[in-house]
């Protein structure tokens, strides 16, 4: 939003209160003109606001940034009202032939970036996650750009591009998550949104290109032109036990290592942490960058560990 707001562009925000995190909401305040709150998942009302917020402001374009189960409802307004450039059933189509259940939990994955401007799609990069390794698997981090050979980016790319053109996507930003298997890749989800995790923040440090900045731009008709990756950089998540937080140290000495780019630990003593492998772990994290994976891999395990938090377990 804070990007928009500097290109020129006038924005108004529309949130679920409930899934509004309090550090958030003073930051996006100051980037809209106005910061509308409504539950979402009562379709009503949120067409309602939607529709009210267009007329009232003469809006030109509705954009939905997230994903879940709200997206088909904003998109289906912002279609009745002329203000999307993608019909709803371009996200029905998207979602099809998602293959999460049909791929080994061991398989290597990337996130594809990829950013539609009238309906040509620029792959902006690719991403591969960290993981806790056998037998679980979970996501631990991500890591931009993917170590991968130019025929590997390639045929995803080829795969990636298929998806979004026979979708009829028009413009927007798209997440793929894509698995490697012994056959090629296979698509395991793809969604109208900028990935997750500081994704576009690691794409901005490795490349020095603007990902979020390139929507806004894209809106005005202007393609992205994406320089190589000079460097890598590395989201990595910090792994807490569950329980209860009682006290913690290491934030100050972390936000002003060299090597980081940004971090975020948005608990409190007091505050309930969850396990590794819960999606609400990733709401902590930290942000590096480096020579070589092996380089941003050490920095993230010092990052890790320079983080000391006092946690009591909680009975379930």
């Amino acid at each position: 939003m804070r990007k928009g707001a500097e290109r020129g562009f006038r924005i108004w925000s529309v949130w679920d209160p409930s899934q509004l995190e309090a550090d958030f909401a003073p930051r996006l305040e100051e980037a809209s003109e106005e910061l509308l709150l409504t539950d979402f998942s009562d379709e009503t009302a949120l067409r309602e606001t939607i529709a009210r917020t267009a007329r009232r402001n003469r809006i030109d374009a509705v954009l939905h940034c997230g994903h879940g189960s709200s997206v088909l409802p904003v998109v289906r307004e912002a279609w009745r009202l002329g203000l999307s450039m993608n019909p709803p059933a371009v996200y029905e189509r998207l979602r099809s032939g998602d293959g999460e259940g049909q791929v080994p939990a061991g398989a290597p994955r990337v996130g594809v970036e990829t950013l539609t401007v009238d309906g040509i799609h620029h792959v902006v990069g690719m991403t591969a996650q960290r993981t806790t390794g056998p037998p679980d698997f979970l996501v631990t981090g991500w890591l931009h750009p993917a170590p991968l050979t130019d025929d590997e980016q390639k045929f995803i790319s080829e795969v990636v591009e298929e998806r979004l053109t026979a979708s009829g996507y028009r413009f927007g930003p798209a997440h793929t998550e894509v698995a490697l298997l012994p056959y090629g890749p296979r698509i395991v989800s793809c969604r109208a949104h900028l990935g997750g995790d500081r994704i576009p923040l690691l794409v901005e440090i490795a490349r020095g290109f603007d990902l979020e900045a390139a929507v806004f731009t894209g809106l005005l008709g202007s393609p992205p032109v994406v320089p190589r990756a000079f460097q890598y950089a590395e989201t990595g998540f910090f792994l807490l036990p569950e329980g209860r937080l009682e006290t913690y140290t290491g934030t100050e000495d972390i936000a002003v290592t060299p090597w980081v780019r940004g971090a975020r630990f948005p608990y409190t003593a007091g505050d309930r942490t969850v396990p590794v492998g819960d999606p609400r772990t990733r709401r902590a994290y930290v942000v590096v960058e480096g020579s070589t994976p092996e380089v941003t891999r050490e920095r993230v395990a010092k990052a890790r560990q320079d983080l000391v938090a006092d946690i009591r377990p909680v009975a379930r």
